[in-house]
């Protein structure tokens, strides 16, 4: 028999969300910010060179139309005010969250709760501005030595710094937002629309090529249906659990003795989620931008690497994807699941795993069962990680839906979805509520019939 929960689950409609304003009011909230994101993403940096930068970026787009074009929603390659984006906060956060588990300091005060969270939100912010201060600064001197600057100089450079880091403090202060008062991942959605946002020009570009004869339509309806295939087997992947069950002993308290329950573990085969490829991708695309704004003054050191580890050559792949396998690994055993914290945990709660000693035998059993699913998680992310790389480089598409943004998509509408849901569970429940207090009303005010 379905429970309540359920129940309510399978009539959420349209008209639930119609009569839900809290979350009508969030949603439009959310809309509007995004709205505001991408209209700064068309701003251009002050003493910029438009025609100059079009030519230049449409030269340098194999080189820059990665991760970071990605993230920015193009405001990279129009050199707008939010041309950074939010790739120094991400990067901030993920540092900050591996040293937390590596520096004892600051693991102390990720136990001190809600003032120790704080003091960490805060040393990422700071490191957010130190990174985009130094990406600003270089972003400057590249565009002076490309010759994209109407006036290159110290006032130049400080209105780019000024501006980039500005941009990207807003854009922080935006997701907060919509993360407080909205619906969503605020940082995650505005990944997100970046993605979305660029995908009608790539795929106006990749039929435009059909059309042209340079790609042939077999190959094209192969993409369609290989697209379609890599977004199921994402969500697939990424709703995947392994469950190890817990059982709970009989506990008395006072008088009553109450009977042992059972629950379960679930462990995700993809505990670490995304991490893992932005990490790899962003140490793979370092050499090729370095490269791109250094234009001819590349050095044979540096012409060296690129020969070896450009797009889609076999040492590429190879690194690509050991560095994916790495980061799955590592962030997963330091950040997204403590085994020690979990056994602990569970001892604490009187709960153990049958046939397994509560504490480090533990703990131990839950290293191996991580090690062994995370196989499957690590070759799933570097299988859909490489498969936009494989294609890009053996049938020359323009496939700018890569692995890295389908993981991305997929994760973030999944979770938005799920907070929907959750928000009507709770205005229908609310509901259930006010009518069973009325109910209750009703009845006691109805008068008792009078004795003879």
């Amino acid at each position: 028999m379905a429970s309540a929960a359920e129940q309510m689950a399978a009539n959420l409609s349209w008209d639930a969300l119609g009569k839900a304003t809290e979350l009508r009011q969030r949603i439009f909230f959310t809309i509007g910010l995004l709205i505001i994101y991408r209209l700064g993403t068309y701003i251009p940096v002050p003493g910029i060179d438009t025609v100059a930068l079009r030519e230049f970026m449409e030269g340098a787009a194999s080189g820059l139309g990665g991760i970071l074009t990605m993230f920015t929603g193009g405001a990279l390659g129009r050199m707008g005010i939010f041309a950074l984006g939010i790739m120094p906060y991400i990067s901030a956060s993920i540092i900050v969250q591996l040293l937390t588990a590596m520096v004892p300091a600051l693991e102390q005060m990720k136990k001190e709760g809600e003032q120790g969270r704080k003091k960490i939100n805060q040393i990422t912010r700071y490191s957010t501005v130190a990174l985009a201060t130094f990406q600003a600064f270089g972003l400057a001197k590249s565009l002076e030595a490309g010759d994209l600057a109407h006036d290159p100089g110290l006032f130049f450079q400080a209105a780019v710094v000024i501006t980039l880091v500005g941009g990207t403090m807003f854009l922080m202060w935006l997701g907060e937002q919509i993360t407080a008062r909205g619906i969503g991942n605020g940082i995650s959605l505005i990944i997100f629309v970046g993605i979305v946002a660029e995908i009608p020009a790539a795929l106006a570009q990749f039929f435009a090529q059909g059309r042209s004869g340079a790609i042939s339509t077999p190959v094209i309806l192969t993409v369609i249906v290989m697209v379609v295939a890599v977004i199921a087997f994402v969500v697939f992947m990424e709703r995947a659990l392994r469950k190890i069950h817990i059982q709970y002993p009989r506990r008395q308290v006072g008088m009553k003795i109450y009977d042992g329950g059972s629950s379960h573990l679930p462990i995700k085969v993809n505990p670490a989620g995304v991490i893992p490829a932005i990490f790899a991708s962003s140490l793979l695309l370092l050499p090729t931008t370095i490269s791109t704004f250094s234009g001819a003054q590349t050095g044979p050191v540096m012409s060296t690497i690129l020969a070896y580890f450009g797009p889609g050559q076999p040492l590429y792949l190879a690194f690509f994807t050991a560095m994916i396998v790495f980061f799955a690994y590592f962030y997963t055993a330091n950040v997204a699941f403590k085994s020690d914290e979990v056994a602990d945990n569970l001892k604490n709660q009187g709960g153990f795993i049958p046939g397994i000693r509560p504490g480090k035998k533990t703990e131990e059993y839950l290293d191996y069962v991580v090690a062994r699913v995370l196989v499957i998680g690590s070759a799933y992310l570097a299988a859909v990680c490489l498969l936009p790389e494989i294609l890009r480089s053996q049938l020359s598409i323009p496939f700018y839906f890569g692995g890295t943004s389908v993981l991305i998509v997929v994760s973030v509408t999944m979770d938005t979805i799920n907070q929907v849901q959750s928000h009507l569970l709770a205005h229908q429940y609310e509901g259930l509520i006010e009518r069973s207090q009325l109910r209750g009303k009703k009845k006691t005010g109805r008068k008792a019939p009078a004795r003879r």
